[in-house]
């Protein structure tokens, strides 16, 4: 689960992460209302949206007056940005951050991810903040220091030295350094956080160490612990077909092909997906039914995969382990005398029963495409496509 910028400095300042004064505002007038609360010169007014690159897409306004406040509230509010990350349709703005301004002396990066391969935490910095990490990742990737934390141990006073000394912190700099690094690993540890990025940290003018941005995704398996950070989940930012999937306990993932999959198991469907790719055609989604694909589970999949305009043909691709392949298909049988689907639907069974299944589908009054292995069913699923 991701969540917006002023709801991840709110875990910081739980966690005592320094970071600017600031508050929400969801309209022109509350802008205005935070700012004079504010005991500052200039203010920053930061548009709130799920995507990187705000400032380059218009995002982010520096006020001098609370004049300029208004316009620039007014301005963004309302207002469709365009990113790298938002796609060509970009995401309405309909929050914004008011902050006061920093005197900015230096701009670092730093960030905490889990490290799936390793089974450890990354703490990474840079002394390269406010650009784009993976652009420093690609060109010079020397600037990027790195520490893995085992997670049974948590961040090491070695580790932080050295992470403050990549920094290249000085004097009074380094023991802030050092706090920050361990309250932010707190807050990523306590709040089960499967990420944690500040671009830019930065070094004020007066030497104080200070997250500028705050951006924080959630390990969803985790949030039954965490009622607290549950609540910042704004489903306006979610992709519609994703909110109501989650709404029946599907793995689903909008993706841009035409070719609708539905398949019970994570890594089953990441292979169908690749399969789908190697013979021509492009995924639609990422759809995980799970352990048990019933008729309800097998409906509640199929309207969610053909409310995406884009899907010309489906390929249900199941193995049958725990539940046997008959049962699955006569609830596939079941689900689609209850679902309107009017493109061509590819059914792929392996495991106990197969043939059992494959004659319920045989014997039923849908024309189903059947296949009896992924390769002929990713060939018969691109070829329907096309005709």
């Amino acid at each position: 689960m991701n969540i917006h910028e002023y709801q991840a400095k709110e875990i910081f300042r739980k966690y005592n992460v320094p970071v600017p004064n600031g508050g929400v505002a969801f309209s022109v007038d509350e802008a205005l209302k935070v700012a004079e609360a504010l005991d500052a010169k200039i203010y920053v007014v930061k548009a709130q949206i799920h995507a990187g690159g705000r400032g380059k897409a218009g995002g982010v306004k520096i006020a001098k007056s609370m004049d300029e406040v208004r316009s620039y509230a007014d301005d963004i509010l309302g207002a469709t940005l365009v990113t790298h990350q938002t796609g060509p349709e970009g995401k309405t703005v309909a929050r914004l951050l008011i902050e006061e301004g920093i005197d900015i002396a230096r701009e670092l990066y730093m960030g905490i991810v889990l490290d799936r391969q390793s089974g450890r935490f990354v703490f990474m910095v840079s002394t390269e903040g406010g650009m784009e990490i993976e652009k420093v990742a690609e060109e010079t990737p020397e600037k990027i220091v790195k520490e893995w934390i085992e997670p049974g141990i948590g961040l090491q006073g070695f580790q932080a030295r050295k992470l403050a000394f990549a920094l290249g912190l000085e004097g009074v700099q380094v023991n802030q350094g050092l706090k920050f690094m361990f309250a932010l690993w707190d807050a990523f540890n306590a709040s089960d956080a499967s990420l944690v990025e500040i671009n830019p940290l930065v070094v004020t003018g007066s030497g104080d160490v200070m997250a500028l941005d705050a951006k924080m995704n959630f390990d969803d398996n985790a949030l039954f612990r965490h009622s607290d950070i549950l609540e910042f989940r704004d489903l306006s930012e979610e992709e519609p077909s994703e909110v109501e999937a989650s709404k029946y306990n599907l793995n689903y993932i909008k993706l841009d092909g035409n070719v609708g999959c539905m398949v019970n198991g994570a890594g089953l469907a990441m292979g169908t997906m690749d399969i789908i790719k190697l013979y021509g055609g492009e995924p639609a989604n990422f759809l995980d039914v799970g352990g048990v694909a019933n008729p309800d589970t097998v409906a509640n999949g199929f309207r969610i995969i053909m409310s995406d305009e884009n899907v010309k043909a489906v390929l249900i691709n199941i193995f049958g382990g725990i539940v046997r392949c008959d049962r699955i298909a006569q609830g596939i049988v079941q689900a689609l005398t209850a679902v309107q689907v009017d493109v061509p639907v590819v059914v792929r069974l392996a495991g106990t029963n197969a043939k059992e299944g494959a004659q319920i589908l045989a014997e039923s009054k849908m024309d189903f495409i059947v296949a009896t292995s992924l390769a002929e069913a990713a060939e018969k699923v691109t070829a329907a496509i096309k005709e």
